[in-house]
């Protein structure tokens, strides 16, 4: 963050608070975080029934000691973003609690409901905040480029998304595979809620003209993968991003927290980080 003093421009380290830091996606916010000189973890917080409270976040994020203890609760902790990766029970809380404190929020957890949706929303006219279902630099641009040949093919190619992510994912389809899907259907004029098809057994009949289809694939150690296939007659287009570790995420997040710091209350996600807007 800037400030200044009459004519001296000096650079205030960003100080950034981890939800789940003990989780994997945590321990890779907090490598990001170490890795960047221009900002610092200040914060480091879990369920107040994990086993891992007391302990140094760096040893579990596999940086080495930080001096930071993993503690349940942000009252009294240093802090100018949250960045928060954990459930939307969670997730509605933390933003409650920097709503109420005046903290700029990032948020990529997934499985969101409308109540939380709502009250991000709510949050946005007093705070800053930050949603994304994925902070990948390369899933975002992905979008762009699915919107560009949604509109060049329009209905002429039947649409189907494929996505794979690892067995302890609980929600499905992911967070990402419905972004790729909404930048789809917002480019025809098409709504997911009517439009997607999210599940096929049995006879189900012929393709629904102008459907979206969606497969989800669970196993392994996945990071995740996405195919978005076009698919006409004698020939197919199929646009694919694969990630292969969690850290393209995490540096994502942090790119955005740094982004966000400088921004005035408002609802946002990577397309604002990234100049993809329009």
């Amino acid at each position: 963050m800037l400030a200044q003093s009459n004519k001296v421009t000096f650079i205030t380290m960003l100080n950034i608070a981890v939800i789940g830091a003990s989780g994997r996606m945590g321990g890779a916010i907090i490598r990001a975080i170490q890795n960047d000189a221009a900002i610092s973890l200040s914060c480091a917080l879990e369920r107040p029934e994990s086993g891992v409270l007391g302990q140094d976040a760096g040893v579990l994020a596999g940086t080495g000691p930080l001096g930071i203890s993993v503690v349940d609760n942000p009252k009294e902790q240093e802090f100018d973003i949250m960045i928060d990766f954990s459930t939307p029970a969670s997730t509605l809380l933390n933003i409650e609690f920097c709503n109420n404190a005046g903290r700029a929020i990032v948020i990529g957890t997934t499985g969101m409901n409308d109540e939380v949706l709502e009250k991000m929303r709510q949050a946005s006219e007093q705070i800053p905040v930050m949603f994304s279902a994925n902070y990948s630099v390369g899933v975002n641009l992905t979008a762009k480029l699915l919107k560009m040949a949604a509109a060049v093919i329009g209905d002429d190619t039947d649409i189907e998304i494929i996505e794979a992510h690892h067995k302890h994912k609980v929600d499905a389809p992911s967070g990402t595979a419905l972004l790729l899907g909404n930048a789809i259907a917002d480019e025809q004029g098409k709504d997911l809620s009517r439009d997607g098809v999210f599940c096929r057994e049995g006879i189900i009949g012929e393709r629904e003209p102008g459907s979206i289809g969606f497969s989800t694939i669970r196993g392994g150690d996945i990071a995740g993968e996405h195919t978005v296939m076009f698919i006409g007659e004698s020939e197919r287009i199929e646009i694919t991003h694969r990630a292969t570790d969690r850290k393209i995420f995490a540096n994502g997040a942090v790119r955005a927290a740094k982004w966000l710091s400088s921004q005035p209350a408002g609802l946002y996600d990577m397309n604002d980080v990234l100049g993809l807007k329009n």
